[in-house]
């Protein structure tokens, strides 16, 4: 139990919510591992196939079930800078395997894109989609029921969610998640913000904008901002599926691959053939989850995993709620600042005491349940160290300091930026949708404007470049769901949108659309649901009708006649341009079978 009687109580409204689906998994991972994964069972020719590539001492270890074979299941590419150290990773696994006297296979490959650079262009229409792809072909490797246990080589976006996923439906067997880092620090990202913001306003050349991304974005590891991939690493270690301290290790350090052997150390050990065995759907449960969720207000992270938990969870037999999140808000004070919440980057953060801080000062408080399994074999107040590189070689842990390294970057919870995580749910005749006001002024929180109606972002940057935003206004962009056309981030909506408030004017943002953890100083109600494609109310709004997007309370309202907004149609987009090219045909499937942004804006059913 937590300290935090509130915490308490939503956690055991959404274990009693899951209750019969929560149920109906345990018993399913139960059989499962009832009935193996035992290599033994395979026919001859089954095994033979299984381990014809490995050499005689690995094919003699697998013959039997004596020693565990460890999956391993990698996002690598050398084109994403976060997954291009992932290369080296298989070997360092297979001899640590081969050290222990047991086995190591790479399972499968899944894909891994990025949404940086997809951003604003045809791809990014798979993204969102790309998650329960590389769950499915992660499960596509694990099905040849092979292994012991998995270890799971993914860092970014929809990739980590994904394989999150997978190893959940898989949950019988361990899973160990083996971040990659963040890359060192670039140019202040304030500054990259600024340029961009001068290349909207035509201020500055294509070359300027190219020379400050490069400066930013410049070797391996994960962008250094506070987006959804270094949300997936906190969400990672405070739920218990990281080693303790692995999460912003930077790439290529010896610290970085003692982790990594470490982590490959530790999935042999709690396989089913030994005394710590820890199946990964008993270390996520409803605690774990609230962890999860508790850890990302404190934090400010993505806006996305208001979508990617529900799925996680789900995927697990629990039932989490947009409301969850909310009401957790409410009670979780903020006390990372990481941009687009601040000027730091992850880098500043680890630096000022990182997730062992972090988990610390929540544990201390009550906020966090620290009678939860992991697989490092402790409860979460295990994670409350620095790791560091001993004289050896392996890892070592220390106690986090008692001050933080810099408090403007991380502070205590009795003294938070925010006495919330600034992420709330916003209801009204509009439907439901989320909002992010961590980084948004308490002043600009609320806008009450006339709307102007677009239904793709090009549109409104056509309507910006040509002058015609003026005024106060609540920008509306339909259209943008995942039945539409896949729900891809509206990130060139930014810069425009900042520059119109740094003129003074007052702006909001009202779509179907995602905007990320980058979504910023804008006020900003996205997800909204149900969306325009499957017939929501912001598919009947109209150029010039008034809108209320209320960030304190939560409010989003269109203040028009009710009968008159109830008798109209709802509007009609032209998306046969979005059905084709890139692939996107292959996805018709997806965008006709998903469900709502608030129900995980998924392709499965549990």
């Amino acid at each position: 139990m937590t300290a935090d009687r509130r915490i308490e109580a939503i956690t055991e409204r959404i274990r009693e919510r899951s209750l019969p689906t929560r149920e109906a998994y345990l018993a399913r991972i139960a059989e499962k591992q009832a009935k193996g994964p035992k290599r033994s069972r395979l026919s001859c020719g089954n095994l033979a196939h299984g381990f014809a590539a490995c050499g005689p001492d690995e094919k003699a270890r697998l013959v039997g079930d004596q020693v565990p074979n460890l999956g391993i299941v990698s996002a690598f590419n050398d084109m994403l800078s976060a997954h291009q150290p992932y290369e080296t990773y298989p070997a360092i696994i297979r001899d640590v395997a081969r050290e222990l006297g047991a086995t190591a296979q790479v399972a499968g490959c899944v894909p891994a894109m990025c949404d940086g650079v997809t951003q604003g262009q045809t791809g990014m229409e798979m993204s969102l989609f790309s998650r329960d792809v590389i769950a499915m072909a992660a499960a596509v490797g694990l099905s040849h029921d092979m292994f012991d246990a998995a270890v799971y080589l993914g860092i970014c976006d929809k990739i980590v969610p994904g394989l999150v996923i997978a190893a959940l439906s898989f949950g019988h067997l361990p899973a160990i998640f083996v971040p990659a880092g963040p890359m060192t620090s670039g140019i202040p990202n304030d500054e990259k913000a600024r340029v961009r913001q001068l290349y909207a306003e035509g201020k500055a050349s294509r070359a300027m904008l190219l020379e400050a991304e490069s400066k930013s974005y410049h070797g391996p590891g994960t962008c250094t901002f506070y987006g959804t991939a270094n949300s997936n690493q906190m969400l990672m270690e405070i739920m218990g599926l990281h080693m303790p301290g692995a999460s912003f290790v930077n790439p290529g350090t010896p610290l970085r691959d003692a982790l990594t052997r470490e982590a490959a150390r530790r999935a042999l050990a709690i396989t089913a053939l030994g005394n710590e065995y820890t199946p990964a759907g008993l270390v996520v449960d409803e605690r774990a989850v609230v962890n999860g969720v508790v850890g990302l207000h404190a934090t400010g992270g993505s806006t996305n995993h208001t979508m990617h938990l529900v799925a996680m969870a789900a995927a697990a037999g629990i039932r989490l709620t947009w409301q969850d999140i909310s009401d957790l808000s409410e009670v979780t004070p903020l006390i990372a600042r990481v941009y687009p919440n601040g000027l730091a980057d992850v880098n500043h953060f680890h630096a000022a005491g990182g997730m062992g801080f972090l988990i610390r000062e929540l544990l201390g408080h009550g906020l966090l349940h620290d009678d939860v399994r992991t697989t490092f074999g402790t409860g979460l107040s295990g994670y409350t160290v620095e790791a560091r590189l001993g004289g050896d070689g392996s890892v070592e842990r220390v106690p986090v300091p008692v001050e933080s390294g810099d408090p403007k970057v991380l502070t205590t919870a009795d003294k938070p930026f925010s006495a919330n995580g600034g992420l709330r749910i916003m209801t009204g005749n509009l439907g439901e949708a989320v909002i992010k006001v961590s980084a948004v002024k308490p002043e600009r929180r609320i806008v009450e404007a006339p709307a102007k109606v677009f239904h793709d972002q090009d549109e409104m940057k056509q309507a910006f470049d040509a002058g015609e935003l003026t005024g106060d206004f609540v920008a509306v962009v339909r259209f943008q769901g995942p039945k539409s056309n896949g729900m891809p981030e509206l990130h060139k909506l930014t810069p425009l949108l900042g520059v119109l408030q740094d003129r003074g004017q007052k702006v909001a943002l009202v779509t179907d659309g995602r905007m990320s953890g980058a979504s910023g100083k804008i006020p900003a109600a996205i997800h909204v649901t149900p969306e325009a494609k499957a017939g929501g109310a912001i598919g009947k709004i109209r150029d010039g009708d008034v809108i209320r997007v209320d960030g304190e309370a939560g409010l989003l309202e269109i203040l028009v006649d009710e009968e008159d907004f109830a008798r109209r149609p709802l509007a009609e987009a032209d998306l046969s341009g979005n059905e084709f090219g890139l692939g996107r045909e292959l996805f018709a499937p997806f965008r006709a079978m998903v469900g709502n942004a608030s129900h995980g804006a998924s392709v499965f059913t549990y």
